[in-house]
């Protein structure tokens, strides 16, 4: 079969998944569970690739809720990742759309699975929980990547809802989480409280201090925290408090300066309050992300071919955001593809985007994220000078992001 009725096949089996891939991703939304909890998820995914005949390893990495899926059929050969992730936030659910993610993946693997005695190569479907950096070890794709699930890989893709359809070719930010903890002396706040060191007053400078450095970082960078322990009652002077950061920059260099600079401001809370300070990074860095544009290229026309046509203007700037897909776009080649959800009213890691992603909008991007990533795929296995510029591009990024 040639590669346009292979894309075309693929299409029509992912049409007949329709209402699988649907019930799937609004049952994940109705059950959210937070990174590396997502055990429900996780399973329901897996038992599916399982009955499409596909060899899926549960628990890889050292997580139980992460995955790797050989798909059925292929040849030895080149060799593609497709990455789901299906982690949700805490209290706002699927604000970020991760069961789109997950099922739009699940719907290419299955589709591909379909015709995969036509195939030059393989595909595997890796499941990455804990994207969002909101648990302690977040980041399933670094140790994923660490266990060597994808090496040999010609290339990684997925897709991502958003409130416009486009594709990344900009970097993403860098990012450390950093966890932080104050230690003082507990006393009755009426009666002595001069006898007391408060570890809330350390909390306070330290936010502080780190609103008036903003005004000093440069303009790619952010800085954002919340305070996960402040006390216990407002008549005890608190002898422990705990604050959560999270530090982005541009390039690794400047984000590793600007942690320093957050611990500064964290020391000078507890000396000025006279706490105690200690601190840790809660999980490993996501690095900035290198898009390959040759791969961006075939997304971007494969969305076209489906009716989503991306003008020059709307190619996603992907610089606002971190993700650990930049850890893995250190070693190969990735892209992904944005679809839209809803209206930019909606904001981001909202309840609003959570309820789209149950819309008429959110399901038409399941099958057409499911759709771009199959043909994607196909466009990569059966193309060998794709894959060679997608090689080259991405050793010439790497040499220039290594200076």
């Amino acid at each position: 079969m040639e590669l346009s009725q292979l894309k075309a096949a693929a299409q029509r089996e992912i049409d007949q998944l329709a209402d699988l891939l649907i019930v799937t991703s609004d049952w994940m939304a109705d059950n959210p569970e937070i990174g590396l909890q997502e055990y429900r998820a996780s399973a329901r995914l897996c038992d599916i690739l399982g009955e499409f005949g596909a060899d899926v390893e549960r628990g890889i990495a050292g997580m139980p809720t992460a995955f790797a899926a050989r798909l059925p059929g292929g040849t030895p050969g080149p060799q593609v990742a497709i990455v789901a992730e299906y982690d949700a936030l805490p209290e706002v659910g699927h604000g970020c759309g991760h069961n789109i993610i997950a099922t739009a993946a699940l719907g290419a693997s299955l589709a591909l699975a379909r015709i995969g005695k036509h195939l030059p190569g393989s595909v595997l479907l890796i499941g990455t929980p804990a994207e969002e950096s909101t648990v302690p070890n977040a980041g399933g794709k670094i140790p994923i990547l660490r266990h060597g699930y994808f090496q040999g890989m010609d290339a990684a893709i997925m897709i991502h809802p958003l409130a416009e359809d486009g594709v990344a070719l900009e970097s993403s930010l860098v990012a450390h989480g950093l966890d932080f903890s104050f230690h003082g002396h507990s006393a009755h706040a009426a009666a002595n409280p001069h006898e007391g060191i408060n570890a809330l007053d350390a909390v306070i400078v330290m936010f502080s201090s780190i609103g008036l450095l903003r005004q000093q970082i440069r303009p790619d960078a952010r800085i954002h925290g919340i305070i996960t322990h402040g006390g216990t009652a407002p008549n005890v002077i608190p002898d422990y408090t705990a604050c959560r950061f999270r530090v982005r920059a541009a390039d690794p260099a400047y984000a590793r300066d600007l942690v320093q600079r957050v611990v500064t401001c964290a020391e000078a809370g507890a000396m000025a309050s006279g706490a105690r300070m200690e601190w840790h990074e809660y999980m490993p860095p996501y690095l900035n992300m290198i898009p390959s544009h040759s791969i961006g290229a075939v997304f971007k026309a494969n969305m076209a071919a489906l009716g989503r046509p991306i003008a020059e203007r709307k190619d996603q700037d992907s610089g606002g955001g971190s993700t650990d897909f930049g850890n893995v776009s250190h070693h190969i080649p990735v892209s992904c593809a944005y679809l839209k959800i809803c209206e930019p009213e909606a904001g981001w890691h909202t309840r609003e985007v959570a309820n789209a992603t149950r819309s008429a909008a959110g399901h038409a991007a399941i099958l057409d994220g499911a759709k771009v990533l199959a043909m994607t795929a196909l466009d990569i296995l059966f193309d060998a000078s794709l894959r060679e510029r997608a090689a080259r591009e991405h050793a010439e990024a790497m040499a220039n992001d290594d200076e």
